[in-house]
């Protein structure tokens, strides 16, 4: 296999298209996002699958026995205030190099098909549970910085401390350079479970910005779960129960 291949699947014209990119992080905020966006826009079109020897090197297990090939998915998203193209997937590079190259294919296709903004999605880690959910920004240029404070989103000196890493952080390094307006979200949370409550912080700032209706019953669903799940971890540390295999099926 080639370093990259992008398999072609649809071109559907899209108007003032805005990228969101939803791959797995911390908390796996940005891909819950993600999830949670192709589940309630269901006419979403996928359009590019991008396969690269910079993931790793394994296949999925679909639930019918069939095998899916490590990759990452673009799909067309079209909404009642704007379109999307929607990045997703289950993994990123496994090394520097490949972080830096697959970002950039991933900025080719947007720019094929007229991105003009764009938006990386991820948790920053608290390293302890939380209630209240902030969602922290970081933008490539002050008109956007202004715009996501109007819309409640935090801008901390000196955090996430160490920088945004990933696709997340050179979307903004490299979409700067094509001159393309990127801003990061990143919803707080504890850095060690599966946060749904901090995917809907992020959701609902992105819903807020880019102008578009969504529910959110499956997310609230989901953070019942993990609300169960947190009550256990909480008795299990008062030594109040002992752990069980199916206790802790949500971390991760």
């Amino acid at each position: 296999m080639d370093e990259f291949d992008v398999k072609e699947y649809a071109t559907p014209e899209l108007e003032e298209p805005v990228l969101v990119e939803g791959l797995p992080g911390v908390g796996h905020v940005g891909k819950l996002v993600a999830e949670h966006l192709l589940e309630e826009f269901e006419e979403a079109e996928l359009v590019r699958r991008v396969y690269s020897e910079h993931f790793p090197p394994q296949v999925a297990v679909e639930d019918d026995g069939t095998t899916t090939m490590a990759s990452a998915e673009f799909h067309a998203v079209r909404t009642d205030g704007a379109d999307l193209l929607l990045l997703s997937g289950d993994h990123q590079a496994t090394d520097a190099p490949g972080h830096y190259r697959l970002t950039d294919r991933f900025l080719d296709v947007a720019d094929a098909f007229g991105v003009e903004r764009a938006f990386a999605l991820g948790g920053v880690p608290t390293g302890e549970l939380i209630e209240e959910y902030a969602v922290v920004g970081a933008a490539t240029d002050d008109e956007q910085v202004a715009e996501l404070k109007t819309a409640g989103v935090e801008f901390r000196e000196d955090e996430p401390a160490g920088g945004i890493v990933g696709v997340s952080g050179l979307l903004l390094g490299l979409g700067e350079r094509r001159d393309l307006p990127t801003a990061c979200l990143m919803g707080e949370t504890s850095g060690y479970l599966v946060d749904p409550k901090s995917a809907r912080a992020v959701l609902e700032v992105l819903q807020e910005v880019v102008d578009f209706d969504i529910g959110y019953a499956s997310l609230e669903d989901r953070a019942e779960e993990m609300e169960e799940v947190i009550k256990k971890i909480q008795e299990m540390e008062q030594g109040t129960q002992a752990p069980a295999d199916e206790d802790l099926r949500y971390i991760g």
